[in-house]
């Protein structure tokens, strides 16, 4: 099935939920207008759609291959991946003066859902580039800078971060990995580290491993860790390559999905190189004994990127099953028996796509605000405005990867289901976009470690003050929701309540408009006490140091703070398309608006459920325990 990029949707939510224009006037973006941001878009939705598309399914068949420490990419991916990095995609969020394109992270955010939509095995190289890059700019020396970035950027050099050990999982404390210093500088490290992503291929010249390692004389746990470049070959002061170093790729994993993605067991020291023995010759970044805090830098990068490719799976699933329910002809009109129907005819099969529309464009919402926030915290002239949009950027980055990636898991599995039978042979390709969602809630942290992250360092360290402040704003829009439902309709006003975004055109006229933002209100009001009750909850169990309660849930509520934050957005959404729709009757704004009022009435309610979950968390917790001990 072709893939095609809903770049009307994408300049939607640019332009009247993330404050493109506001973005586009920040100090270091006055040569970049609107126009040009079209023109990148759409200059990406044709090569993702004309190139990385087509390879998506002939990746997943083929996979990668391993043999004797090397491993060669599926046909195509070599040769996109030289496109790709010719056009200068890599470096479209970063530094102009490093060789970037130098446009905002609300402009890459798209371009980069994009790229995962298409191929989502293929953008995980780019993707873990991007955050060597933004890691080595923000803490390495200028020789790193000056000897690595360059290079990463052209595209002629891709990069990994190697945190993970069989004995360490998810606990980095217990990284083993050596690092000796030797007398001209560098450091020879050896270990194993599993899990590298794109740790071997064969589409670029060099690949540039950032590695958690320890020195002999560092403190035990997270406090002794440190950070170190380690480039498969040797670099030369004139920027030429080398020696091969001593970094040998062991095997790469076979996996559920991300079939054309290696997965690599890389082993450092094994006596593989041209470098001698000791182990592999690595550079420090930093200080010693600070590799975790630098790291966290790639990491955050990282983790809102995957929260972008939970968007990006949602939206191809949702493609996908909409274009399978369009063709298939299955069972009888509901109001003629002896009609034979299209399945998208049939209530509940109109029920299923409206979710996965709700989930994802409420989705791409979420993460296109708080990319908008990452902009004006770096950029904004006014320091308020700047330190809150950084704390806001830091509190949304858990939320986006956790939610948007569990959604996708759910968008996937409902697109197989909106398949039937057919969903569940892989020939159909639904049943691949099921598998390479199910990784979205687990690389990059699990969600149990965003939501713990969420809730300890972005609610209560802070005693609740962002969330607090998102209450506010949130109570603002509801009272303009409220407002603008109580006003008469607009002569000529269209809208649909209901799937009609899915499902085709809708012309409902009058007062429909109105009667949908009504619903939204209604529906958005107790889901959003629901979201400032569990975070007064979650503080005053932290405050009686009752932590165990308020961890209980820390899954469950993070989830209800994107349920609620995401309807935020598609209420917001809905009160543009009242405002668009009173003068241009474009099918595109009543089918947005009937979305919108989808997410209320179907998403929102969940916020309860969760709550339930939360305020019963001391409860929930012993009996769990309980259960857990037979």
């Amino acid at each position: 099935m072709t893939f095609s990029v809903p770049l009307r949707d994408i300049l939607f939510v640019l332009d009247e939920l993330a404050d493109l224009p506001g973005v586009l006037a920040l100090p270091g973006f006055e040569e970049v207008s609107r126009d040009l941001v079209v023109a990148v878009l759409e200059e990406n939705s044709k090569f993702v759609e004309q190139v990385l598309a087509p390879l998506n399914r002939g990746g997943d068949q083929e996979s990668a291959q391993w043999h004797d420490g090397v491993v060669t990419m599926p046909a195509g991916f070599a040769k996109a991946f030289s496109e790709f990095a010719a056009a200068g995609w890599q470096g479209l969020q970063h530094e102009t003066r490093r060789g970037g394109q130098g446009l905002p992270k609300l402009v890459a955010a798209p371009a980069c859902e994009n790229l995962n939509a298409a191929n989502l095995s293929f953008s995980l190289c780019p993707l873990l580039t991007d955050g060597v890059i933004e890691a080595l700019g923000t803490v390495g020396g200028v020789q790193e800078q000056e000897t690595f970035i360059p290079p990463l950027l052209q595209g002629r050099w891709t990069g990994t971060m190697n945190l993970t050990e069989p004995q360490a999982g998810s606990d980095l404390a217990r990284v083993a990995t050596r690092a000796v210093r030797h007398d001209d500088g560098t450091y020879r490290l050896s270990g194993q580290k599993i899990f590298i992503t794109y740790g071997e291929h064969d589409m670029a010249e060099n690949i540039v491993h950032l590695v958690l390692a320890r020195t002999p004389e560092a403190p035990a746990g997270v406090k002794g860790i440190s950070l170190f470049i380690v480039p498969k070959f040797l670099v030369a002061g004139d920027g030429a390559l080398g020696a091969r170093n001593d970094v040998w790729c062991a095997s790469i994993e076979h996996k559920l999905g991300i079939h054309a993605s290696p997965t690599a067991v890389l082993l450092y020291g094994a006596g593989k190189g041209d470098v001698g023995e000791g182990g592999a010759v690595g550079y420090l970044v930093g200080q010693e004994n600070h590799g975790l805090e630098y790291m966290f830098v790639m990491m955050n990068a990282a983790r809102f990127a995957v929260g972008l490719q939970g968007v990006a799976v949602a939206e191809r699933a949702l493609q996908q099953a909409r274009a399978y329910a369009v063709e298939r002809v299955q069972g009888q009109a509901l109001d003629d028996p002896d009609q034979s129907v299209a399945i998208i005819q049939h209530p509940d099969v109109q029920r299923m796509l409206a979710s996965m529309q709700a989930l994802t464009e409420g989705g791409r919402a979420l993460a296109y605000f708080a990319a908008a926030a990452r902009d004006k915290s770096q950029r904004h002239p006014d320091a308020g405005e700047k330190e809150w949009n950084k704390a806001l950027f830091e509190y949304l980055v858990p939320v986006v990867k956790g939610f948007c990636t569990e959604n996708a898991v759910e968008v996937a599995s409902t697109g197989v289901q909106v398949h039937g039978g057919m969903g569940y042979i892989e020939e159909t390709g639904a049943a691949q976009h099921f598998r390479d969602a199910r990784i979205l809630p687990i690389y990059e942290g699990t969600t149990a470690i965003q939501a713990n992250d969420f809730l300890g360092r972005k609610t209560l360290r802070d005693a609740g003050k962002v969330g607090t402040e998102l209450a506010s704003r949130m109570r603002a829009t509801l009272l303009e929701l409220q407002k603008s439902a109580a006003q008469p309709a607009a002569d000529g006003m269209a809208g649909s309540v209901g799937a009609a975004g899915v499902v085709g055109k809708a012309s409902v006229a009058g007062g429909a408009a109105c009667d949908q933002l009504a619903v939204i209100a209604r529906c958005f009001e107790p889901a959003l006490l629901a979201y400032e009750q569990s975070l007064k909850f979650v503080l005053s169990a932290a405050a009686h140091k009752d932590f165990r309660t308020a961890f209980f849930d820390s899954v469950p509520y993070l989830m209800l703070v994107g349920v609620v934050l995401a309807g935020w957005q598609m209420a917001r959404a809905a009160l543009a398309c009242q405002r668009i729709v009173a003068e241009d009757s474009d099918a595109f704004y009543v089918h947005k608006l009937a979305t919108s009022t989808f997410y209320a009435s179907h998403i929102l309610p969940r916020a309860l459920a969760l709550q339930a979950e939360i305020l019963e968390g001391a409860a929930a917790g012993r009996a769990a325990a309980a259960v857990c001990e037979k």
